[in-house]
């Protein structure tokens, strides 16, 4: 994966200004300005309301200012939609040789670092396949963010939508595991990885599920961080592309299976913003990475399989093999007693019915996190909402030939799939579990339809949180 092109630059001669306000501030604001001005505003009907632009013009018509209206608190995609609005309207020539940037005086130093993030994010265009050369407006980076930061949440967001973006026949297992190799090589990190007859014997379900593709299936591992720190582990369901094996899919349900490996790719980006900006911990990454193909050898329905710690399952369904690949990393991962474990997967379309497309669901054993991740979702304004672990619910997943099957025949799969992969921990680590749409269906400012990310920088706001004050 290459890096994201920039549309932020470091030098600009007589940039044209854009001024943020707020409903809040634009009453005092409004009455410093000139007769002409006010008069324009009134005509124009501008209040600062988030997502308003104005565009302030000398007699001769040459753009002095823009006027931008921005939520209070000013929220990332803001200057997203500021951006949009100037492309839209703006002329292609005038664009190519224009700088804008932000009057830092009304911008608290975070809300400049978002304003570098969410410009940047209204650029994002997946052109691999076709070219698009539209000039896009630039930002006069502010001195104010943290350049690097800025620089590391751009690079992870838009590492989580090319992955997602990427059609299966260019990014399978192989191409996975290129992905980490390039994320760990850039950070320092060491990788390894388990395929063949060593997958077979260490992790039975992942080779499972992935053994009926000609694309070798693998796990792949990632660590990086000082021994001495607090051992942190994240999981990636990598499912490259998910047929529905011999339960095969409808057309309409396997038309976005491509994006099935999102969980891997919100891990990855994840893992990438703790190396980036350091948080203290030992970080260890697992990437279960297999096609669940169709062929003489793919596994069935009614098979018994296997798993890394040992309990059986019963194979009810072979669409539900997310939960498969996840069970026997979720085992390894709490082998080596890590403080956290927190698992990503696009696993159940149970999630979409309860809650949308938009707010992802989340599990945790553990109150105080679960809280504690809320509250950092508000803050971030990155939608999560807890879902519980219905202990009475387990019966549900047992099995009368296995330990347990992996797919109910009840209503309530968004629980039980939760339930059946807690089943695979060691009964003492502290475990989130966020189950994820990964897809935009429509387009919007900043979020253009496609492969997008969820819950990324509320789980990463909650670590930063854990991890600085520990």
């Amino acid at each position: 994966m290459t890096k994201p092109p920039s549309f932020l630059t470091r030098t600009a001669t007589d940039p044209v200004m854009i001024i943020p306000l707020t409903e809040k501030s634009f009453p005092g604001w409004i009455k410093k300005q000139t007769a002409g001005l006010k008069a324009r505003i009134k005509e124009e009907t501008f209040a600062g309301k988030a997502g308003q632009v104005l565009f302030d013009r000398d007699k001769d018509g040459t753009l002095s200012r823009v006027l931008a209206g921005v939520s209070d608190p000013v929220q990332l995609y803001d200057f997203s939609k500021v951006a949009v609005l100037i492309k839209s309207t703006l002329q292609p020539e005038f664009l190519k040789k224009t700088v804008f940037a932000f009057d830092e005086s009304s911008l608290t130093p975070a809300d400049a670092t978002n304003a570098c993030i969410g410009w940047a994010l209204a650029g994002y265009r997946f052109d691999r396949y076709k070219p698009d050369s539209s000039p896009l407006p630039r930002l006069l980076c502010p001195k104010a963010p943290e350049k690097k930061r800025a620089a590391a949440f751009i690079e992870a967001i838009s590492l989580v939508r090319d992955l997602i973006n990427t059609p299966a026949n260019d990014l399978g297992p192989e191409e996975m595991e290129l992905a980490m190799r390039a994320i760990a090589e850039q950070h320092k990190a060491t990788l390894k990885v388990t395929k063949g007859a060593a997958l077979e014997k260490a992790y039975p379900l992942v080779h499972a599920v992935g053994r009926a593709s000609p694309r070798l299936p693998r796990l792949i591992e990632l660590r990086w961080g000082k021994a001495t720190d607090p051992k942190l582990t994240l999981v990636g369901k990598g499912v490259c592309f998910d047929t529905g094996g011999l339960n095969l899919k409808p057309t309409n349900f396997m038309a976005l299976m491509k994006k099935d490996m999102g969980g891997a790719a919100h891990a990855l980006a994840l893992a990438h913003l703790v190396m980036s900006q350091k948080v203290p911990v030992r970080l260890r990454l697992l990437v279960p990475a297999v096609d669940n193909d169709v062929s003489g050898g793919a596994f069935r329905p009614g098979d018994i399989l296997q798993s890394r710690k040992g309990l059986t399952v019963e194979n009810t369904n072979t669409d539900a093999e997310g939960r498969l690949i996840l069970a026997d990393a979720l085992a390894a991962a709490c082998e080596d007693d890590p403080a956290l474990v927190i698992d990503f997967a696009t696993l159940t379309g149970s999630a979409r019915a309860a809650l949308g497309p938009d707010v992802p669901p989340f599990f945790t054993n553990n109150d105080k996190l679960g809280h504690a991740l809320q509250k950092a979702a508000d803050t971030v304004e990155d939608p999560l909402w807890r879902m519980p672990l219905w202990q009475a619910y387990r019966p549900k997943i047992e099995s009368p030939v296995a330990d347990l099957v992996n797919s109910a025949k009840t209503p309530g799969d968004l629980i039980y799939s939760a339930l059946f992969l807690e089943r695979f921990l060691d009964g003492k680590t502290d475990w989130i579990h966020l189950d994820l749409y990964g897809w935009q269906d429509s387009g919007l400012p900043g979020k253009p339809a496609g492969g997008t990310d969820m819950g990324l920088r509320a789980v990463f706001a909650l670590l930063e949180e854990k991890y600085a004050t520990a």
